[in-house]
């Protein structure tokens, strides 16, 4: 064989191995988001629902809260060091039933729950799980929150969890929406008209007010809480309208579980590119007129 043919089948050689080395490269991206599109596909067949978990509970400490699958002993996540008026993102989980756990902060995993209950999570559904009530009497209550609104307005419900103030009646633009409610009560959901106006807490001692918007088609939770200065309100969207369901937790939250997709291919195919320049640079350097070939080994 010519020293030239011979450089021929070197360079075929090499080429052949890059692109060997740059197929799964380049597919390792498009499979794995032909895979998180299956999965996605596959949650949405199987189902999928929201959760999110509230302590409303005035005099009750700070808990640890755990949520499990059914017969799964491993918690699906937990929240750590959740305090009186925190309510957590919704958590997209798959449809099925669950157990709740509330466990005093810092306590063990096996330790005996303050609080338990359990929640059947449809597909299509969204759920607040909420610690509420005086000591005595405590309970872990489950709300189904709405996901859908009438045509041009705003759904909105009120949960009256001031234990300072155990009778309030809480309007919206000048109209009440809650009257005389009684620690610890939720009400259902009723339509309003749209708009940004005062939400108005009134108790036997004064009032306390705060600016809300209401756009056409959301969902919301006003929760009356025990401020350092008295009454609070605080705002919870529940949903956006149908288009908008609720959305996941946070990327950081619930222990920052989130797999991790297959690292940048560019670094590779830079490598191969510049492997493949050269082995192109030897084979033109060789083949040129007047370039001395390779001496056989004698």
């Amino acid at each position: 064989m010519t020293p030239r043919g011979t450089i021929r089948r070197i360079a075929l050689l090499l080429a052949s191995i890059a692109v060997l080395f740059a197929l799964p490269v380049a597919a390792a991206p498009a499979a794995a988001a032909a895979t998180g599109g299956a999965a996605a596909g596959d949650a949405a067949a199987g189902g999928t629902g929201w959760i999110r978990l509230a302590h409303l509970s005035p005099d009750m400490p700070a808990t640890d809260v755990y949520l499990y699958s059914f017969g799964n002993p491993d918690a699906r996540f937990v929240l750590h060091h959740v305090a009186y008026g925190t309510v957590s993102a919704y958590q997209t989980v798959p449809a099925g039933d669950y157990s709740i756990a509330m466990r005093m902060a810092g306590a063990t995993a096996t330790s005996q729950p303050v609080l338990s209950a359990s929640v059947t999570i449809t597909a299509g559904h969204a759920y607040t799980a909420a610690a509420i009530g005086p000591q005595p009497g405590l309970r872990l209550q489950v709300l189904d929150d709405d996901l859908t609104t009438p045509a041009g307005k705003a759904l909105v419900r009120v949960v009256q969890a001031s234990l300072k103030d155990k009778t309030v009646t809480v309007s919206w633009d000048g109209h009440p929406i809650a009257a005389q409610l009684t620690f610890p009560a939720v009400t259902s959901y009723q339509a309003v008209s749209p708009g940004s106006e005062s939400v108005t807490v009134r108790d036997a001692t004064g009032t306390a007010s705060s600016a809300v918007t209401l756009t056409a088609g959301s969902v919301h939770t006003l929760v009356v809480l025990d401020g350092g200065h008295g009454l609070e309100i605080a705002n919870l969207e529940d949903a956006a309208g149908s288009t908008q369901m609720p959305a996941g937790g946070a990327a950081t939250g619930f222990g920052g579980t989130a797999a991790h997709g297959p690292g940048p291919a560019m670094p590779w195919l830079v490598i191969i590119g510049a492997g493949a320049l050269l082995c192109l640079a030897a084979l033109i350097g060789c083949s040129r007129p007047g370039a001395r070939p390779w001496r056989q080994a004698r």
